[in-house]
């Protein structure tokens, strides 16, 4: 596959675990491209923690308006009957538990559904943003993200990196399959029909719980 069918895949398959009235907030990079695949019958509102609810696409070139952006400084739109606030009532959303899921992605994962996703040492990055709050926060935390990054394991017995946030994850989606978190450990629940158990596996530092009732990835 190649990197945008690659992308295809996880957001296909990571819209199919949201559903009909759901709040979602949506990290930057790949996740924005969920909303894109998501079942007709299905109306998510999306939150933007700089302080918008009701988030819509993004705008086509030359409409873009000063005015609305991401949290990551892209701009968007806001759909009819969206609303704006200050950042202190968005996090008050997140803290609250009012965001059902949100979807991340990671530069590692590990077993204990530890999360790094925000710094590598030595490297200029802008800051952590909201992310530790909404692991905390929200409902559910989906990661959307490649399996491995130049062909090294990016899900870990143990994260490297500096931390976002300890025991948050709930769920991880690759172009190689669906893995849960789970008190044992992580569980192969899905697997793409174009890899082999094996191959997940050497592509996997941490060890891969095979469920019992494994299932080809749902992509439809």
């Amino acid at each position: 596959m190649d990197k945008n069918q690659i992308r295809e895949v996880i957001a296909k398959r990571v819209a199919m675990e949201l559903h009909d009235g759901d709040v979602v907030n949506l990290g930057i990079g790949l996740p924005t491209l969920v909303p894109n695949y998501l079942a007709q019958d299905v109306h998510v509102t999306l939150q933007s923690e700089n302080g918008l609810l009701g988030m819509g696409p993004t705008p086509a070139e030359g409409e873009e308006d000063e005015n609305l952006v991401n949290a990551g400084g892209g701009y968007i739109t806001a759909l009819p009957g969206a609303a704006s606030f200050g950042s202190d009532t968005s996090f008050g959303i997140i803290r609250g538990g009012h965001v059902n899921a949100t979807i991340l992605g990671a530069m590692q994962v590990d077993e204990q559904g530890d999360l790094a996703n925000w710094m590598i040492p030595g490297k200029l990055t802008p800051g952590m943003g909201g992310a530790m709050d909404l692991l905390v926060g929200a409902k559910k935390v989906i990661l959307a993200m490649e399996h491995t990054a130049k062909g090294s394991p990016k899900i870990l017995k143990k994260c490297t990196l500096p931390l976002t946030a300890k025991g948050q994850v709930n769920l991880i989606v690759t172009e190689m399959g669906v893995m849960e978190i789970t008190p044992k450990g992580i569980v192969l629940k899905e697997i793409n029909p174009e890899f082999t158990v094996e191959q997940v596996q050497k592509a996997t530092e941490a060890t891969l719980i095979i469920a019992e009732d494994l299932k080809p990835m749902q992509l439809s």
